[in-house]
């Protein structure tokens, strides 16, 4: 089924290749012939693959999906306006099926010093200020989803931050999954570059229309330059029949800063791989996940943190709340490098476990290759406190609004650092409408 899959993807990108951005520029086209190449050669990940051995994605396989339409699409004002988040100010940018959609977008005001464009249409127009960054972060590709989206190179986002400038506003990036036929696939390919001292927080939201079978398979490109802060969330809430394959993988500069979110309430089967790389002195990073599964759900946390210059620091804090017969994977790995000395290291994953059937599979790891360092991390899996439970029974507290509150206790730790308001009260109220319905 695999061998069949990468033959069906491979034929579709020599069909696609000469309609893709930039045909015949020959850095892109090395770089688009090196995920056909990766492809080709690696395939799909498989149980055999040990980073994979708990995910199955034979169920993606079965059938191939097609490339989004280019066409008009189905997604409006309405919906746009249905979907927002209730008093979020901020600059706001639309893309459907990997394509951005003007019309819907607030693009025009994004103030100086913000760009956001079109890949595509830089890709043709001024390539030269993607080629020192595009591909960079993810040589060779690390699996054949990545391959196939460096493959298929040609739409999505570039975020690009002046040097110095900093925003109060947030922006936030709407990616529409809209199924035109059966099974359709976007792949975009996302860029953000934060310049020298500056700083925004970016949030990205996936959503769909209808429940059709979809595949998002993107992959995003960070750079912090030296004393940037990039805040960057991830909240994933397409439709429960939708496939969700995302690559985050950052680079961080001298002194720079980097806080990333990922929260993923949506989806048939997720799998979620984040790379960063502390490539400057007194670089700091905070990852903080949430992830709530039911059903048969299957959400995959893969995270790896490398510390490869002195005094860097990384902070790590992954949530899962499980029920009915999901499961979900967390593996966070943490690299210091010779050479990272005065590394502080902390990473933890906890896990609630709704149901005698919902499971879970987690791996904190750590591989230390510097003796002055402060590190640690662990893992814990439980159910619901039965103490607090009977504790506000005994105040009056109906069995389900008491569970309800447990649970909502446990997961909301990980969002108490989101902000603005708005985003965070939003966040804490889908969390909310998860487990009442």
């Amino acid at each position: 089924m695999t061998a069949q899959a990468v033959g069906d993807y491979l034929a579709a990108q020599q069909r696609l290749e000469s309609k893709l951005p930039a045909p015949d520029l020959p850095w892109l086209v090395e770089l688009r012939d090196g995920g056909v190449e990766r492809l080709r050669d690696a395939g799909f990940p498989s149980l055999r693959d040990e980073d994979w051995r708990y995910t199955n994605v034979q169920s993606l396989l079965k059938k191939p999906f097609e490339m989004g339409p280019i066409g008009p699409c189905d997604v409006d004002a309405a919906f746009v306006a249905r979907t927002a988040i209730p008093s979020l100010e901020c600059y706001r940018v639309v893309v459907v099926n990997g394509i951005p959609i003007p019309h819907l977008s607030d693009v025009t005001l994004v103030p100086d010093g913000l760009r956001v464009s079109s890949l595509a249409d830089l890709l043709v127009s001024d390539p030269s200020r993607l080629e020192p960054y595009l591909g960079k972060n993810l040589v060779p590709d690390p699996h054949g989803f990545t391959a196939m989206n460096s493959a298929f190179l040609g739409n999505g986002l570039v975020v690009e931050i002046a040097p110095g400038q900093v925003f109060d506003k947030p922006l936030e990036i709407v990616f529409v999954a809209s199924a035109a036929t059966e099974s359709t696939m976007a792949q975009p390919r996302n860029l953000v570059v934060a310049g020298k001292g500056s700083q925004l927080q970016v949030l990205v939201r996936y959503v769909a229309i209808g429940a059709q079978r979809t595949l998002t398979n993107v992959v995003t490109e960070v750079i912090v330059d030296a004393d940037a802060h990039l805040t960057l969330y991830q909240l994933q809430e397409e439709s429960k029949n939708s496939f969700h394959i995302g690559g985050l993988f950052a680079k961080l500069g001298r002194g720079s800063r980097f806080d990333a979110f990922a929260i993923t309430l949506a989806g048939e089967l997720v799998r979620n791989d984040l790379r960063v790389d502390l490539d400057g002195a007194g670089a700091e990073v905070n990852l903080r996940g949430l992830y709530l599964a039911r059903g048969r759900q299957h959400i995959d946390n893969h995270t790896q943190i490398f510390h490869n210059e002195p005094g860097c620091i990384s902070h790590e804090h992954y949530k899962g709340v499980l029920d009915d017969r999901a499961r979900a994977v967390f593996h966070g790995r943490i690299v210091v490098q010779p050479d990272a000395q005065k590394t502080v290291s902390e990473q933890s994953n906890q896990n609630l476990l709704l149901s005698r059937d919902a499971e879970i599979d987690t791996k904190p790891q750590l591989e230390i290759y510097a003796d002055d360092v402060k590190c640690a991390h662990g893992a814990t899996v439980g159910q619901l406190d039965k103490d607090a439970l009977f504790y506000l029974r005994s105040r009056g507290i109906a069995e389900e609004a008491a569970k309800r509150l447990l649970i909502k206790a446990f997961a909301s730790d990980v969002l108490l650092a989101v902000s603005p308001d708005s985003l965070r009260e939003h966040l804490l109220t889908r969390v909310e409408m998860m487990l009442t319905d």
